[in-house]
């Protein structure tokens, strides 16, 4: 009897197992039909964001930098007391709070605690007083030292609270102070021969490597003081060449590439796996004329290459009729901006003007420009335009260290080889000052600022440094007027036009922002 029982029960056990088993097969049909109908196949999330740009970087040094492409790296590893909204209006960064007296002369900030600097130092009042002396007294660093130069004392009432006083009221100063971002003290005082190549900040990101001419690698700060998710490594690659940067954003070799060039935007837009960007601009491109030396010391030179250049056919050839006209020394989002009575293109005019300047037929010039193709293609619309009144352009196409160590290693004027340069500038809406004075003034010229025309008018160097002195906007508003008409009229620069930036984004890129001054914003950077 025992044994039969057990038979039966071990039959029973059997049938179970079975019925379980098929029962499991049955479920696994259902769940695989699930997959392979319904659910897409998970992925690992990307950890790195690759960033195509135009052209080279010159230095990682925020004291000293001048480029857009330097300035866009730097955003994500650098701070400031202050900084800009995507509208160009001042935020605080850094600074918790601040004050300003009632004469001007005393700012004075409330700083963030518990902030770490990507080497472990702490941030503090004593970390910002070396920052900013380090520009007072390197006479090197000429390109964003504007205003310290004022600074008669810098006190540190506690910790976390630093007071500058001006010896002369400074209007702009509020925008020097988000200009100059801080870096580790550390790095100032021990390597500071390492800060254009390495810099160390406060920022979400820290610095990964450089290998010039390749990348630029940052990597993700995870003990960054603000908030929000972030991809890991972002990797920028210089490239020139803009039919191979529409190429990597295509096949996603790149998630971004700053700018879309002009002739491509339409086979970029038809793509669903790329969004495309357009944004109006502060950026002025134009011609700069070395108004110091011959031919170009004679207005009537520099205003014959005005009539001869049509700004319309640029928008349109150039920029595929993204832009406007430049009709100011500034753009039209600038505070202040007065509309001039444009160029309009006048071959006969300008063959007169070149006549009675002595060149009836003509002459021989260069202009200098980046090696990026759409630098080339503006730089061919020049020379073509110029022909037109008998004056022959060779184009020198240089890499971009290159070319700003020809033009910023000048000394004086007199050792100045640059005839023209085709470039563009841009500044912060609300920065009026930074949009003029380092570009017109008889004391920006090169190495000091970026005035390549060696533009020189006593009358407007004074306007400038009144307007610099005063805080009534409406005298201000009165000044920028005089000096717009005044430095349109002396035409140092072909005045081309004003930018719409296009940038482009793979579609499971979230978080990028290319900023009116043309700066590339991508601290927030991440994959969807």
């Amino acid at each position: 009897m025992l044994q039969r029982k057990g038979w039966k029960i071990l039959l029973l056990v059997v049938f179970c197992a079975i019925f379980m088993v098929a029962c499991s097969d049955d479920k696994k049909e259902t769940d695989s039909s699930e997959v392979k109908g319904e659910k897409e196949p998970t992925t690992e999330k990307k950890e790195e964001l690759v960033v195509a740009v135009n052209e080279n970087f010159i230095s990682m040094d925020p004291h000293n930098t001048g480029d857009t492409n330097s300035n866009s790296v730097q955003s994500a590893m650098l701070e400031g007391l202050l900084g800009f909204d995507d509208e160009g209006q001042i935020i605080n960064v850094l600074a918790e709070d601040y004050s300003v007296s009632e004469d001007a002369l005393v700012y004075t900030f409330k700083l963030h605690q518990g902030i770490k600097f990507h080497d472990g130092e702490d941030f503090n009042a004593e970390a910002v007083k070396v920052n900013f002396e380090r520009i007072m007294k390197d006479k090197s660093l000429r390109l964003n030292s504007r205003g310290f130069s004022l600074i008669k004392k810098i006190e540190i009432p506690s910790e976390y609270e630093i007071k500058i006083t001006l010896k002369e009221t400074y209007s702009p100063m509020l925008t020097r102070f988000g200009v100059a971002k801080i870096i580790s003290p550390k790095s100032v005082k021990e390597n500071p021969a390492d800060i254009p190549k390495k810099p160390v900040g406060t920022g979400a990101y820290k610095f990964g490597e450089w290998v010039q001419g390749d990348h630029l690698t940052i990597e993700r700060f995870d003990d960054y003081w603000g908030k929000g998710d972030r991809v890991k490594k972002i990797t920028f690659k210089p490239v020139p060449e803009s039919g191979s940067r529409v190429a990597m954003l295509k096949t996603g070799e790149a998630g971004v590439i700053y700018p879309v060039p002009s002739q491509n935007i339409a086979q970029v837009e038809g793509d669903k796996n790329i969004q495309v960007f357009k944004v109006p601009s502060t950026i002025a491109h134009y011609v700069s004329i070395n108004t110091y030396k011959k031919p170009f010391n004679d207005p009537k030179v520099r205003q014959a290459f005005n009539y001869a250049v049509d700004k319309d056919a640029f928008i349109k050839v150039v920029n595929f009729g993204l832009g406007v006209p430049l009709d100011s020394i500034i753009s039209s989002k600038t505070i202040y901006y007065k509309k001039q009575e444009a160029y309009a293109q006048n071959i006969e005019k300008a063959k007169q003007l070149l006549k009675e300047a002595g060149y009836p037929k003509g002459f021989e010039t260069e202009i200098w420009g980046n090696t990026n193709s759409d630098t080339m293609k503006g730089m061919q619309f020049i020379q073509q335009q110029l022909k037109q009144i008998g004056v022959k352009v060779e184009i020198k196409s240089m890499e971009e260290g290159t070319l700003s160590d020809e033009i910023y290693g000048a000394q004086t004027p007199d050792d100045a080889k640059l005839q023209m340069w085709y470039v563009s500038w841009s500044s912060y809406a609300s920065d009026v000052t930074n949009a003029t004075k380092p570009l017109f003034h008889s004391e920006s010229f090169p190495p000091n600022g970026a005035n390549t025309a060696y533009y020189n008018n006593k009358e407007v160097d004074k306007w400038m440094d009144e307007a610099n002195s005063i805080s009534d906007k409406a005298k201000q508003e009165e000044l920028y007027g005089k000096i717009q008409e005044t430095v349109y009229k002396d035409a140092p620069w072909i005045f081309l036009g004003v930018d719409e930036i296009v940038y482009g984004v793979r579609s499971d890129v979230e978080g990028v922002v290319v900023e009116p001054t043309g700066g590339l914003n991508v601290k927030d950077a991440n994959f969807k």
